[in-house]
């Protein structure tokens, strides 16, 4: 039996341009959607229908896509819920994170919360569903994987190690049937005094290979990262646990 797969979708930013697209992990979860569905996939938008960028996801080949219209200062976790909750959905598959607006990485949790359904996060694969129960690829660091199981329904986050999304025709992007469904918007309260900023990305320390050839420099890089000389502390005052943090600071230059 076809799983019931349903793909939140949000409107993207160029990490240079800052110029709105298609989100990269949002498309690669469209793309693991209709591997798993087809052309049965359902596809959500909170927001704008009239948004030029849904046409981009559209042209992946999907035949609708339903839009929950709704301001930009309501929250969409309420509005999500309600409708999930109103559809036999098996999986949903989202984003780790958006690439505008809060992008708090949040909504699968509050989603699963609401729902009471359990979330997987950073799926780099759905293998197989069989009697209830998914067998889903996680992507680990330094392209390591992790196979897991869990029973239906549930919320995937989908990590840039997944199948990227394939190419958007215009033609099909055009032609998508465009579903709009009026909801009631909650206010986010906390949200209205914020000021938004481009996030700035944060330097990165360096460490000195000494290697001579370029497959030493190599397996120096991708080696995983061995334990150094660290101490545990259980027994010790909790002066002498804030003394050992501060000398660890100084040693580090992160403090001086």
């Amino acid at each position: 039996m076809q799983p019931n797969v349903v793909s939140l979708i949000s409107i993207g930013r160029h990490p240079q341009s800052g110029r709105a697209r298609r989100a990269e992990q949002d498309g690669r979860g469209v793309e693991l959607g209709l591997k798993l569905a087809g052309e049965k996939l359902s596809v959500l938008h909170v927001g704008n229908p009239e948004e030029p960028v849904l046409r981009q996801y559209a042209g992946m080949g999907l035949p609708a896509m339903t839009v929950l219209k709704q301001d930009e200062t309501a929250d969409a976790v309420p509005a999500l819920s309600d409708y999930l909750q109103q559809e036999k959905i098996d999986i949903v598959l989202t984003g780790v994170r958006s690439e505008s607006g809060e992008s708090s990485g949040m909504v699968p949790y509050l989603l699963a919360e609401k729902l009471g359904w359990p979330v997987v996060a950073r799926v780099a694969d759905i293998v197989s569903i069989k009697d209830g129960v998914a067998e889903v690829l996680l992507a680990l660091p330094r392209g390591q994987r992790r196979s897991v199981t869990v029973k239906l329904p549930f919320i995937a986050s989908v990590d840039n190690a997944a199948a990227p999304a394939r190419q958007s025709a215009f033609g099909p992007g055009q032609r998508v049937r465009m579903e709009s469904v009026n909801t009631h918007g909650e206010v986010d309260q906390i949200r209205v005094d914020w000021q938004e900023a481009p996030a700035k990305p944060r330097p990165k320390r360096l460490k000195t290979v000494k290697a001579k050839t370029a497959a030493d420099r190599f397996k120096a890089a991708t080696a995983k990262p061995q334990g150094g000389s660290g101490k545990v502390m259980k027994n010790e005052s909790a002066a002498e646990k804030a003394k050992a943090i501060f000398d660890l600071l100084i040693e580090e230059n992160v403090i001086r």
